[in-house]
């Protein structure tokens, strides 16, 4: 029996997903929201600093039990690696330290930095490597193309967010540039595929809550750079409203879908418009996008609260880190 208990041990370690790296960007992108919210909500301070300790046990958790995978099972990491829907989760742990970066730089700047240096480092590596992946492989299919694959580009645009506040503004707009490239054309080849395709299969639908991110992450980093809003701040912002609204028509189809991991998809595009909008308020004084910020944040904390509930369920029925 002990036997038997291991090999189910060691074969639920084998199947231990990358896309659990998408919890981390949830957590993470919530505590971020929270942050951004405390110049206009002083409680929401001391609602920041406790996420961000839940967050990073989160994410030290997770990164263990995907390093003891590498080690143990190196074939099903390749595996996942040249899957094509899989391979543009990889990025998820080089944005996870970007966000843990970010968020630590409250309480510990110089700590904050160094993380940002590895992930900035990471985040390349990656999205050259999955970019080559993409262009070199020939056995893709248009059904294998979801907005998860949006998700290097999301990384980039992420470095500029710490990168310009700690003096690395020329890594910055690079990392920037190469981030907005790549939305650009992903996001044509992305509405060809919604648009003339098959739909996106059941398991994966939750992904097209990403539309949502590269917008609004893009204005997060933008007015960080420039530090005001200009004209092409303002389409950004606005673009991430309009994915949102896409996206809202999307909910009757959400909600009948049964639970998978590719849910927490929902987390981290929400709170980077909570967070968008309330940079928008505190640099252009609007009312309205605070308001907007507060809403979001409201249906954040009650998808989050929801995803939690429903990963603990899975995890406990033996639902999660199973073959496909």
């Amino acid at each position: 029996m002990s036997e038997q208990a291991t090999e189910q041990e060691f074969s639920k370690l084998a199947h231990f997903p990358v896309t659990f790296f998408a919890i981390v960007m949830g957590l993470m992108g919530m505590t971020l929201a929270l942050h951004a919210g405390a110049p206009a909500f002083a409680w929401m301070a001391a609602a920041s600093s406790l996420l961000w300790l839940i967050s990073a046990s989160v994410m030290a958790i997770v990164s263990l039990f995907y390093l003891a995978k590498c080690l143990r099972y190196p074939g099903m990491v390749a595996q996942e690696w040249h899957h094509p829907v899989k391979l543009a989760f990889f990025p998820t742990i080089t944005v996870s330290l970007l966000l843990l970066a970010t968020a630590t730089y409250a309480h510990a700047p110089e700590l904050a930095e160094w993380i940002w240096l590895v992930g900035v480092v990471g985040q390349g590596v990656l999205t050259i490597a999955v970019v080559t992946g993409w262009i070199s492989h020939r056995s893709f299919e248009v059904g294998h193309l979801t907005p998860a694959w949006f998700i290097p580009a999301v990384g980039n645009v992420i470095v500029p967010v710490l990168g310009a506040r700690i003096g690395y503004i020329e890594i910055s707009w690079l990392f920037f540039s190469g981030g907005i490239l790549f939305w650009i054309i992903l996001l044509t080849l992305v509405m060809n595929r919604l648009i003339f395709h098959d739909p996106i299969v059941a398991r994966l639908f939750p992904t097209m809550m990403i539309l949502i991110a590269p917008p609004t992450v893009a204005f997060i980093a933008y007015v960080g750079m420039t530090g005001e809003v200009d004209g092409f701040a303002r389409v950004l912002m606005n673009a991430g409203y309009i994915f949102a609204a896409l996206v809202l028509a999307q909910v009757p189809r959400l909600v009948k879908l049964p639970f998978a991991l590719s849910w927490w998809a929902l987390s981290f595009p929400l709170a980077a418009l909570a967070i968008a909008s309330f940079r928008f308020s505190q640099l252009d004084g609007s009312r309205e996008h605070q308001t907007i910020a507060v809403i979001v944040l409201g249906v954040l904390t009650l998808v989050i609260a929801g995803l939690i509930v429903r990963t603990f369920q899975a995890i406990l029925r033996g639902e999660v880190c199973q073959p496909e």
